[in-house]
């Protein structure tokens, strides 16, 4: 994790952090999920639920932030052309290699009630991304049995380790699994945010396996069936469904006999029921089981696995063999 931290974060940062972060102890460096970056306040770097400020490496107490360094940053990460981001910029976030999604704050620019772009961007959010090969092996056998993949839904709060699980279930499933009598399938990947892929020029940078498609910083619901009517894919994977769009669009690849595998923001099944389009998709049952992850103790660990069909719950947190994932 060091040596991609060292190739991915510090080519983005301005000199001084980047000397504050590489003095910090190995075991710290591999903690950090957050670093933030606010104009006139001081670096501040989060490790799980603790979090501290970035000393500057020749001054007792740390520098603040300033609008040119926030500047000098976005340039470095968008490779001096921020304009070529600025889908993602309106929608609040770049994406870089290595799959860290970078949250921006700014002032918004309004037109037809709808946020046209950021402009004096004032916050920046770098969150780590992580490759975790292996952590869905846990999982792995309730999305198979009886020779056929389940649909499935990830439910998780922010920062507890869905897009790594789905990352590797990706990885899994185009690879096969031998232990599972699970052959290779052809995976259809559509990453919205650029962050389950890492994608550089449209190419991964992350180990997917050697059975995937992915169609990057594509809208989930065109992707979806842009993948179904060109690529043939066994099984879908996206990430964090919200809008009416997406709902419709995982019926239609359910109808079309595609097992689906996706994630939503939630605490559990419960949370997500009566909420505009997603719930619909949860009273009709068409999810045959929903991973619940939690950060305790670790992001990554789930908490429970249920049936989709049925309620009837196959593994929660007080059961052996529960595993910390991510």
């Amino acid at each position: 994790m060091c040596k991609q931290f060292r190739q991915t974060i510090f080519p983005v940062l301005t000199p001084r952090l980047v000397r504050a972060l590489a003095i910090l102890p190995h075991s710290l460096l591999l903690d950090i999920t957050e670093i933030r970056l606010r104009v006139g306040q001081k670096p501040l770097v989060v490790c799980g639920e603790k979090d501290f400020f970035l000393a500057d490496v020749q001054e007792k107490n740390p520098s603040p932030v300033t609008m040119e360094e926030i500047q000098a940053i976005l340039c470095l990460m968008s490779q001096n052309s921020l304009y070529a981001f600025s889908e993602q910029v309106k929608r609040g976030f770049l994406t870089i290699q290595g799959g860290h999604r970078i949250g921006l704050t700014g002032q918004a620019i309004v037109m037809d009630q709808a946020v046209s772009t950021l402009t004096s961007i004032s916050s920046l959010n770098i969150r780590i991304a992580r490759e975790v090969q292996g952590c869905a092996s846990g999982v792995l056998p309730y999305l198979f049995y009886e020779q056929r993949l389940n649909n499935a839904l990830i439910i998780s709060p922010p920062r507890c380790g869905k897009t790594t699980l789905l990352r590797d279930i990706a990885r899994q499933l185009s690879t096969g699994i031998d232990q599972l009598g699970l052959p290779g399938k052809q995976v259809g990947l559509v990453d919205e945010r650029s962050e389950i892929a890492a994608c550089v020029q449209g190419v991964p940078t992350v180990a997917l396996g050697p059975r995937l498609d992915v169609l990057d910083c594509c809208p989930k619901a065109i992707g979806m069936m842009m993948l179904i009517r060109s690529m043939a894919p066994d099984v879908i994977i996206t990430d964090e469904l919200g809008r009416e769009e997406d709902a419709a669009a995982i019926a239609e690849a359910i109808h079309a006999g595609v097992a689906v595998i996706t994630s939503v923001h939630g605490t559990g099944p419960d949370d997500i029921l009566y909420r505009p389009h997603i719930g619909s998709l949860l009273k009709n049952h068409y999810f045959d089981i929903y991973i619940v992850l939690s950060d305790q103790p670790a992001p990554g660990t789930v908490i429970q696995i249920i049936s989709g069909k049925t309620g009837k719950i196959f593994l929660s947190k007080d059961a052996r063999g529960v595993k910390v994932c991510g």
